[in-house]
């Protein structure tokens, strides 16, 4: 198992494990995420924010980071944090708990980069998803009402309660 920046030839594989999760909300009954058109997942990669756990010629799991977030972190937002967005699972590989990877990953990748936190958030009340991410080592930080989601995906707009989470990289 790895961890690398996606490529341009990832964008259809990643374009199907979007549309299968957006397949999974709908019928959890969850917050779904909007149609991601194929050229904004190709300008994410080009962008290098784009990240895949693999396994041979499998993606196993796949997520974008920013480096800002301030329509959701609002002032929290220092230029101190990377913020993790969409993280999607192969359904075929569900239930192996990624986000221990991930976070593990994204706390060497921020202090790489001179960052203090990793940020990731959620919207809705979904209590699975809140126990999954604190299981996984993220500090559930509560829920706040989005204001500013003019810029942001269709579904912020749609579901103002947003969940944050986040932890601290360590100096040592």
């Amino acid at each position: 198992m790895n961890i690398l920046k996606c490529t341009l030839a990832d964008s259809s594989a990643i374009f199907n494990l979007y549309e299968e999760a957006r397949t999974l909300q709908i019928s959890k009954q969850m917050v779904v995420w909007p149609f991601f058109e194929m050229d904004f997942i190709s300008k994410e990669i080009n962008e290098e924010r784009q990240w895949k756990i693999i396994d041979g010629n499998h993606i196993l799991c796949n997520w974008t980071i920013t480096y800002e977030d301030k329509e959701i972190w609002e002032e929290k937002d220092q230029g101190d944090a990377i913020y993790i967005h969409r993280i999607v699972t192969n359904p075929a590989f569900r239930g192996n708990n990624y986000i221990k990877d991930i976070l593990f990953w994204a706390k060497k990748y921020a202090k790489k980069i001179g960052r203090k936190y990793v940020r990731l958030d959620t919207l809705g009340n979904n209590t699975k998803l809140i126990a999954h991410y604190t299981q996984g080592g993220f500090i559930f930080l509560g829920m706040v009402k989005l204001t500013n989601t003019e810029k942001l995906p269709s579904h912020y707009q749609k579901e103002p309660n947003c969940c944050l989470f986040q932890t601290e990289i360590s100096e040592s």
